[in-house]
């Protein structure tokens, strides 16, 4: 197969007496393995570079900003969208006349690159300019769905356009459908992969995997990324400050046979969850000993990260210790609440079987709106 900036010699006709800008990271790479910086650099007037979070050279921990800065490689100024601002300026935007995106997604609603994407074509229609977007594989395979759509006012740049978290698109396809759907409308080119098996997850492509951020090391994390992140919003671990962030769920509070027999007793699809003890090195619980389980993917086919996620929070959140984050700021709403796309988990308004009643009614829904824009 070739991702879509291995068919730059096709589109050079776009680029041709035009100032271009990149928003990239390490993953942008070609199936050579030379990166997407590189190769513009060399084939077009790259002018400028667009920093989304954890920086283009992957050098920043989740959630640090940036401030604009020269890159030693190249020369060229790099500009952030993850600091003060996370949607390019004017300014930034004078001297460029094409803005492209090369940039690996993990396939979730959560992830902070494709609303990065989403505000650069917001400003491209602004401003004049036209948007290119090299595409890539979803990760976790382009056919499976699970998810609820997010409401609207729960919006934030971890859910910003009510899809649901395991969306089953490319990133150029998320593109065509922010343009359409949600009515961007920028001028905006597709550079398509080809040969693309939808029902393939990235380690059965021979590609080589780049972790697309800090907390993101395997295909694997992918895989569960979307059932665990939402304890980001809890006092619980999510692994983060471990070798297997996302894999590993717990805290000081939980004994870890006991939450992993109640797990396992929900008989959910193609998981099952490992009892173990785990002291994470940096974020929650840092230097403090946890009880939780390793959640195994036992079938990635039969597997449902969204509803393995929500049914694994509807048990921890018995434990006496466990609680959601409050706001951030007064007034604000609750992580949980940002992750999850609504009210109604954090509020425990639904039965178990009843948030999964709202996942499939809203992961057809979502299948019937996506479907016109799929690319493959």
């Amino acid at each position: 197969m070739r991702l879509g900036i291995d068919n730059i010699e096709k589109y050079l006709h776009l680029f041709n007496g035009k100032r271009v800008g990149l928003i990239t990271n390490p993953t942008g790479i070609n199936s050579e393995f030379r990166s997407t910086i590189e190769v513009l650099h060399e084939k077009v007037n790259l002018v400028a570079l667009f920093s989304p979070e954890h920086g283009v050279r992957g050098n920043v921990q989740a959630g640090e900003k940036l401030d604009t800065y020269v890159d030693e490689e190249t020369g060229v100024i790099v500009y952030s969208l993850y600091g003060d601002t996370r949607r390019p300026t004017k300014e930034m935007l004078d001297n460029v006349d094409i803005l492209c995106i090369d940039i690996q997604d993990a396939g979730s609603r959560f992830y902070t690159y494709i609303y990065t994407m989403a505000y650069a074509m917001a400003a491209c229609k602004e401003y004049n300019k036209k948007f290119v977007v090299f595409d890539r594989p979803n990760p976790v395979n382009g056919v499976d769905l699970d998810g609820n759509i997010l409401d609207l006012e729960f919006r934030s740049f971890i859910g910003y356009y009510p899809i649901i978290q395991r969306h089953g698109m490319t990133i150029a396809e998320l593109a065509l459908l922010f343009n359409k759907e949600y009515s961007i409308d920028c001028d905006l080119q597709i550079i398509p992969m080809e040969g693309w098996d939808r029902n393939k997850y990235y380690d059965e492509l021979g590609l080589l995997w780049v972790a697309p951020s800090p907390n993101f090391p395997t295909v694997e994390t992918g895989v569960l990324y979307n059932a665990t992140c939402i304890f980001e919003g809890t006092n619980v671990s999510e692994g983060r400050g471990t070798t297997q962030p996302f894999e590993l769920v717990g805290a000081p509070f939980i004994n870890p046979t006991d939450l992993a027999n109640k797990l396992n007793s929900l008989g959910l699809k193609g998981v099952y969850f490992r009892p173990l003890y785990f002291t994470p090195t940096f974020s929650k619980h840092a230097g403090v000993l946890c009880g939780g389980v390793q959640v195994h993917v036992l079938s990635r086919k039969d597997f449902q990260p969204v509803h393995t996620g929500w049914a694994m929070l509807d048990v921890i959140r018995t434990y006496e210790g466990f609680e959601v984050n409050k706001p951030y700021r007064e007034g604000g709403k609750r992580m949980l609440e940002y992750n999850t796309g609504c009210d109604y988990i954090t509020n425990k308004k639904y039965s178990l079987d009843k948030q999964f009643e709202i996942l499939e009614k809203d992961t057809k829904e979502f299948a019937r709106i996506r479907e016109k824009y799929l690319i493959y």
